[in-house]
């Protein structure tokens, strides 16, 4: 059998299992009731905890599990700001590089060969443009991240630069979601946490590089005046 038909099975399998199991843990219901019990355990073995919560949230980011922004308030609520930030910060971007390269392994060969020629210009897009096309999704948290790891992981964009690029732009909406966790006691919904008004700051600023692109560019062939 195809190697990567078995991957695919596993992974496909992994997910199924892990979302029907553990996806009614990752509700914020939960996470306040469990607020306290954990505070409690974090107190006298913080090591431990920070390196089990760093890897839990590895699996979540990779295996796409819905519950990433219940984990992220959780994370702040019981590491406190600083020390959350850190450990999300790294754990997301990781995550989404493994979903990435799972993605690029299962279906890269596949697309491109069925769609090789429909995707000529855009894959010339990406191989030029893509890390600001990349950072300005993850600015932007309208776009469901799991969604772009997968779709970038079929473009010729390079690992390493999708890693970058991702610690980096997601930065500034996980900053959000943290600060909020703070507060993990006196939230009532996930909706309540991004307001529009915030939302929108993101679009614009998601928007930033492109219009900084596409300036550049006119400029670029503007003729100079002698």
């Amino acid at each position: 059998m195809n190697k990567k038909l078995i991957f695919g099975i596993i992974l496909v399998a992994t997910i199924i299992f892990l979302a029907m199991n553990f996806s009614h843990l990752l509700t914020l219901e939960n996470a306040k009731a469990q607020q306290q019990v954990l505070t409690s355990y974090i107190q006298d073995n913080f090591v431990t905890a920070a390196i089990s919560y760093f890897f839990v949230y590895v699996a979540i980011t990779a295996f796409s599990i819905p519950g990433a922004a219940v984990v992220t308030l959780l994370g702040a609520a019981l590491f406190g700001f600083w020390n959350s930030l850190l450990l999300v910060s790294f754990a997301s971007s990781i995550g989404a590089t493994l979903a990435f390269l799972s993605s690029r392994f299962l279906l890269r060969d596949w697309v491109q060969s069925k769609f090789g020629s429909k995707l000529q210009t855009i894959n010339r897009g990406v191989e030029k443009d893509g890390s600001f096309y990349l950072f300005s999704l993850r600015l932007i948290p309208v776009f469901p991240f799991f969604l772009i790891n997968l779709l970038m992981g079929l473009t010729p964009i390079k690992a390493s630069r999708f890693y970058l690029v991702s610690q980096i732009g997601m930065l500034p909406g996980t900053a959000v979601y943290l600060n909020a966790g703070t507060q993990l006691a006196t939230i009532d919904s996930l909706s309540g946490i991004v307001s529009p008004g915030v939302l929108l700051s993101f679009a614009l600023l998601g928007l930033f590089p492109l219009i900084t692109k596409w300036i550049m560019g006119r400029l670029q062939k503007t003729p100079q005046i002698q």
